[in-house]
């Protein structure tokens, strides 16, 4: 079992590009960027317990993951994860829907990830917004809020499915939020 510690904020584009020319001046490693397919279900056991059962897609990779929050008084999340891989998307959603889960959110997600000392740090931009991750310790998250001179950001303790609900459209009883396609000929 993985215990999973992150803080997240919200960021306008100018906080976003000072913590990015931050985190360069300190050397740390910038690894990749992901484009992100997020599908959350919902119903029984799932939401007697607070939890979220995701379908993230990443090009042809897909991930099954369970999350299952801790309680805590403060601003960073702990969350109980489970993961793996998914060989076959389709039949993984069969044996969700017939588990008796819902489909209740999509949500599209570009991920740039960064290394900084002992905490990875993740830029999300989702089509409500730019936000910023932080996961790590306790202490390693606090360090490396000093060090970006981020501390006094107000931190955003909802998740992206949640955010999704208030700021993405109903398409049904599923909330969406996509980003605009543009044409091609």
């Amino acid at each position: 079992m993985a215990i999973e510690i992150e803080k997240k904020y919200r960021l306008a584009r100018k906080e976003h590009d000072q913590v990015v020319a931050k985190l360069a001046e300190l050397g740390a490693k910038f690894t990749k960027e992901v484009f992100e397919e997020n599908y959350l279900h919902r119903g029984g056991l799932i939401d007697e317990r607070g939890a979220v059962l995701r379908l993230r897609k990443i090009g042809d990779y897909t991930i099954l993951t369970y999350k299952e929050k801790l309680k805590n008084d403060d601003d960073i999340k702990h969350k109980v994860e489970f993961e793996t891989v998914v060989g076959d998307v389709d039949a993984m959603e069969n044996i969700i829907g017939k588990l008796g889960y819902k489909l209740s959110a999509i949500y599209e997600k570009r991920r740039k990830i960064w290394h900084f000392g002992d905490v990875e740090v993740m830029f999300d931009e989702l089509p409500f917004g730019l936000y910023l991750e932080i996961e790590g310790t306790i202490e390693d998250i606090a360090k490396s809020e000093k060090l970006l001179g981020i501390q006094d950001l107000e931190p955003e303790t909802r998740g992206y499915p949640r955010l999704t609900v208030k700021y993405g459209k109903m398409n049904g009883d599923v909330a969406v939020a996509r980003f605009a396609r543009t044409a091609t000929f």
